[in-house]
């Protein structure tokens, strides 16, 4: 497996992979890799011949306040996984390789970025989205791939691809969990062990509002037991808790046409994200 780290080797490379006429997908990650990302690979190898993984942690989806110095780097142990799983190169560039002096340039996806993190996070999306545009145009891949956990981001890449007539086929991969539930995360290592615990009442509490919807109960009763489940787990705050078209990410309070609930807390020193699809009864 080659790892890459300039723009020109990485070019010459893609040529090399291209060469017999193979298909290319792109998993881009920030790194500290685990079992979600490995799903994500799993599932390019089976969608294409070669598969191309970047590991790169994207200063300028970072707020001010957020945790771009303390987020995990472990480039040796990520590189030995993707060999592991057949990952045939992996694309690291530093920062100012990906941002080179005089960079002036960002896309920002208006609609599906306002609300849910783009509202809690200003400016996150612009930096999601710069990157992945790209790490797009960089690789030029037939497939990229992404995990349904960031359910906001893949609808946000998704529609910027579709607007910027990008020639790639966006694929969401369903989340991955632990065996309590818990959706995979490499700022789950960030919790001790109670918190550990407690943070699986997130997967629960959706678990619960879901069931109620498919009942018949209202979106609105569903939402406040979710909110209520948290907030006894030790939540707070608790950035939302809504129930979403899952095209647009409008908010609805009815599920006629697939939904998606979704949430956003903090939990001592992690803030979780997580949710559910929903479909009308």
């Amino acid at each position: 497996m080659q790892i890459i780290r300039d723009r020109a080797a990485l070019r010459a490379a893609v040529r090399g992979l291209r060469g017999d006429g193979g298909t290319i997908a792109l998993v881009p990650t920030m790194g500290a890799l685990h079992a979600g990302h490995m799903a994500l690979i799993a599932e390019a190898r089976r969608r294409t011949r070669h598969v191309v993984a970047s590991i790169f942690v994207n200063p300028i989806q970072f707020g001010p306040n957020e945790d771009l110095a303390a987020y995990p780097r472990r480039e040796a142990s990520d590189a030995k996984m993707l060999d592991e799983a057949g990952c045939d190169m992996v694309w690291a560039p530093d920062v100012a390789e990906m941002y080179p002096p005089g960079f002036a340039t960002a896309i920002t996806v208006r609609g599906v970025s306002d609300g849910l993190d783009g509202a809690a996070r200003p400016g996150h999306f612009d930096g999601v989205a710069t990157v992945v545009g790209k790490l797009l145009n960089q690789v030029a891949p037939d497939v990229a791939l992404f995990g349904e956990k960031d359910y906001q981001q893949l609808a946000v890449i998704r529609r910027m691809v579709a607007d910027l007539d990008i020639a790639v086929e966006i694929v969401g991969v369903p989340t991955e969990r632990d065996d309590d539930g818990l959706a995979l995360s490499s700022r789950n290592a960030y919790f001790d062990p109670a918190q550990r615990i407690a943070a699986r009442a997130m997967p629960r509490a959706l678990g619960e509002a879901a069931e109620s919807i498919a009942r018949g109960d209202s979106v609105s009763a569903a939402l406040a037991l979710a909110r209520r489940r948290l907030t006894e787990a030790g939540f707070a705050p608790i950035d939302y808790v809504t129930v979403c078209d899952a095209k647009t990410l409008v908010e609805v309070d009815e599920v006629r046409d697939e939904a998606r609930l979704l949430v956003a807390a903090r939990l001592g020193p992690v803030r979780l994200i997580d949710n559910l699809r929903l479909l009308p009864r």
